[in-house]
């Protein structure tokens, strides 16, 4: 097939960096908007004088909320300055450690890769068309490595710049919140956007330079080439495990020290400073949710990408050097940026929240307006970047696809992650009735609180399975498995909105605590709790959407994985297939129990603490003494970054051990078999742990008569929820969302490695056939 795309390769080259460098000046505009809101008590400062404008042409008329008051705003300033510096401690701790991992584990890539022709510089027969010539593997081992520390750089990056945001924007949040809900909605959404913006561009700008770059040396050889860009996925993969394990650990020992013993045995308010857990738990937040978050994501993008590249690059687009088509998934990303500005302007600048009720409809809108634009925005790229037909690697013959056909897969993943958001908002927000059975089990105690979650749990996964299965069949179909790689780039190509209304939800939360400790009246708390609250659902919806997506790049890369490997079929009634299966699928429930475990112990050292600091620090209860705020940072930090080793060895080093012990079939088992389960207890943790943290906030707002029959705080029904809460911490913000890398990254590091597996591996069973 000889046909060419319409958009000439020039324009392709030219129009990718634009988007990516569009997507970083429209994050750097809405910082400085966010920056515009003055966190100074100076009143020399023109920007915070006693007219109470605070750096807005509109006046602050209402000085109940204590707009007037500068002490609120030095004491919110204090505040976020201790949030972004116990942040920003423990991030560099962190990378320390992280750093040390990514020096190792590239030596690692570069002995196994090179070893394969014996370090040989001689160029070799390529792997899929015997009749050309490639580069030789040791050029494979060294740009892999490089494209490795790239990824896991970037990855470092985008979750270090996000946290960097949200610790800027949380006080700022809170002062806003003074002015009405909808001008704090604004800030916090604003914030995120900073984050989801920076991350989509960068991830895109740097995986197109580094293409660029290796083709260079690569030149006509496009298999070798993508074959060495999928070092840029494993990097990131690799950095967000980390990052979200021990993010998770940290905030949610943090959290659950702080509810136990504040909440439950004190009966005093969440985020009261009081609580010598208090800091620690906001810190949390931002760790986990939002560095984690950030990398989680940028990780899945790596990974969609890289495996669409590798299927393409022997495909048609590859043999005929089509440049175009064959950077059809970075034109996807590039649509999807500009979709996400326009779609963020409905939210900031189109129509304005004036009410609580309007927040939740709102974030969902972000949602529904970046789909339909995206739509066509696909249809569009398609018509444009592709020939009308070529042909797709299929397990060793040639596809016939029409663009049509691949429009449809990327519109499938697109459309099947929408589906996911809306079913994991129904389960977890408490606007709908799943969420209310909950709080209403919560009148007879904790125990059937936990048993009316668990089984919500299990419900919530039904849904979600069947839109993944659909969009898997469907993309199959028409394009083999690179139509499930650009199925999950569907599912992404809106990473911006969805990372701004997940980067939101911790910003909210930050910003109640910091009201709660500043003083605050109880209208400015009601404020940010119900950001809080919509928040809480945009987090989960956000989880959803990094679940399914991975389920669809696992099964992309797995089967750019075989094809590697040179596997003809994965035959399950084989007994090298069957152990491999059943060890795969085990995995996940050994990962869960480990990040649970690390959680429990760091969470029992946080009780104890706090217990001692109310026990032993007089006044500290009448709030005449400051608590201790840096031992309990200390002990989330210590513990973090001790309990994150075991997880993530368990991860990185499975395939290389069953690889090389076992060989590629019984790897290609494992990778199938964690497939199938993590994605199950990963969509069932996230949501389960949602439902009990919005059916306790639903308790505790008291907004309908329901709710307030169970209410008020400190009820016993509400003890009842805040244990569920507690209980479901972990789960949602641990081992949920780091199982979705789990599966991802098992299956992009068995693809760059696949190569050594090919050659060296089934060390075991040669030994004993």
């Amino acid at each position: 097939m000889s046909a060419k795309a319409l958009l000439p390769e020039l324009w392709t080259e030219i129009l990718v960096p634009v988007c990516a460098v569009v997507g970083i000046v429209f994050s750097l505009f809405q910082w400085y908007v966010v920056s515009c809101v003055k966190l100074t008590a100076d009143r020399s400062d023109p920007s915070s004088t006693e007219d109470g404008t605070n750096g807005h042409g509109d006046y602050l008329i209402e000085e109940e909320e204590g707009v007037n008051d500068q002490s609120v705003v030095a004491k919110c300033a204090e505040i976020q300055t201790a949030i972004s510096e116990g942040a920003t401690s423990f991030l560099f701790t962190e990378y320390k450690y992280v750093g040390v991992f990514m020096v190792f584990f590239a030596a690692i890539i570069f002995l196994f890769l090179g070893s394969v022709e014996g370090f040989s510089t001689k160029s070799q027969p390529c792997t899929y068309d015997k009749t050309r010539t490639c580069k030789p593997a040791l050029a494979t081992a060294v740009f892999s490595t490089i494209s490795f520390v790239l990824g896991a750089v970037t990855s470092v990056l985008s979750g270090f710049l996000g946290m960097k945001i949200a610790t800027y924007a949380n006080a700022r949040t809170t002062l806003e919140a003074r002015r009405g809900v909808g001008k704090a909605f604004i800030v916090a959404f604003r914030s995120g956007a900073v984050m989801g913006f920076l991350l989509a561009a960068n991830g895109l700008l740097v995986l197109y330079i580094t293409i660029n770059l290796f083709k260079i040396y690569y030149g006509d050889d496009w298999e070798g080439l993508f074959e060495s860009i999928t070092g840029y996925g494993l990097g990131g993969s690799s950095m967000a495990l980390f990052g979200r394990v021990g993010g998770g650990i940290y905030t949610k020992a943090a959290d659950v020290g702080a509810d136990l013993v504040g909440k439950v045995e004190r009966n005093i308010p969440e985020d009261d400073p009081r609580n010598p857990a208090v800091i620690a738990d906001n810190v949390g937040d931002n760790v986990g949710d939002i560095a984690g978050m950030g990398s989680d994501l940028f990780g899945s993008y790596a990974e969609s990408s890289c495996a669409a590249l590798v299927v393409a690059s022997i495909s048609s687009f590859g043999n005929n050097h089509d440049f175009t088509a064959m950077l059809f998934p970075l034109l996807i990303s590039s649509m999807g940026i500009l979709v996400c500005l326009i779609t963020t302007l409905f939210a900031t600048d189109i129509s304005e929240i004036k009410a609580v009720k309007e927040i939740e409809p709102a974030l969902k809108n972000q949602l529904i307006i970046s789909t339909v634009i995206m739509t066509v925005g696909i249809a569009l790229v398609s018509w444009i970047g592709l020939p009308s037909s070529f042909t797709i690697f299929n397990f060793g013959t040639q596809k016939v696809v029409k663009n049509w056909e691949l429009f449809l897969c990327v519109a499938v993943g697109l459309w099947a992650g929408l589906i996911i958001g809306f079913v994991t908002e129904y389960y977890t927000s408490n606007a709908y009735s799943p969420v209310q059975d909950v709080a209403d089990s919560c009148r007879t105690g904790a125990a059937t609180n936990v048993i009316f979650g668990l089984a919500l749990g299990y419900k919530s996964v039904i849904i979600p399975i069947f839109a993944i299965a659909v969009s898997i069949f469907v993309s199959f179909s028409f394009a083999a498995m690179y139509g499930v790689a650009v199925a999950a780039l569907g599912m992404l190509s809106t990473i911006a909105t969805g990372l701004a209304i997940d980067a939101y939800g911790p910003i909210s939360d930050n910003a109640g605590g910091i009201a709660e400790m500043a003083g605050m009246s109880h209208r400015i708390r009601e404020r940010t709790d119900a950001l809080d609250a919509a928040g809480n659902t945009t987090a989960a919806i956000g989880k959803g959407f990094a679940i399914g997506s991975a389920a669809l790049v696992s099964l992309a890369l797995f089967g750019a994985f075989v094809s590697r490997a040179g596997i003809q079929t994965v035959d399950v009634l084989t007994p090298k297939v069957v152990i491999g299966l059943l060890v795969g699928a085990m995995l996940p429930y050994w990962f869960s129990a480990m990040t649970m475990k690390s959680v429990g112990s760091a969470a029992l050292k946080m009780v104890e603490e706090v217990r001692r600091q109310f026990n032993t620090i007089p006044g500290l209860m009448e709030g005449t003494a400051k608590p201790d705020y840096a031992t309990c940072v200390k002990i989330s930090t210590d513990a973090s970054i001790k309990e994150m080793i075991p997880p993530g060895c368990l991860v990185m080093l499975t395939p290389l051990i069953v690889g090389f012990f076992f060989g590629v079939e019984t790897l290609s088992g494992v990778l199938a078999g964690s497939l199938i389960s993590g994605v199950q207890i990963a969509i069932f943790a996230s949501n389960t742990g949602g439902a009990w943290d919005n059916a306790k906030k639903y308790i505790e707002a008291g907004a309908s008569e329901h709710a307030r029959s169970l209410g008020p705080k400190g009820s016993e029904p509400h003890k009842a929820a805040v244990i569920g809460d507690t209980i479901g911490d972990p789960l949602k913000d641990t081992s949920g969302p780091s199982l979705n890398i789990l599966i991802k990254l098992m299956a992009v590091e068995s693809l760059v490695f696949a190569p050594f597996f090919a050659t060296h591996g089934g060390f075991l069973f040669r030994i004993f056939s």
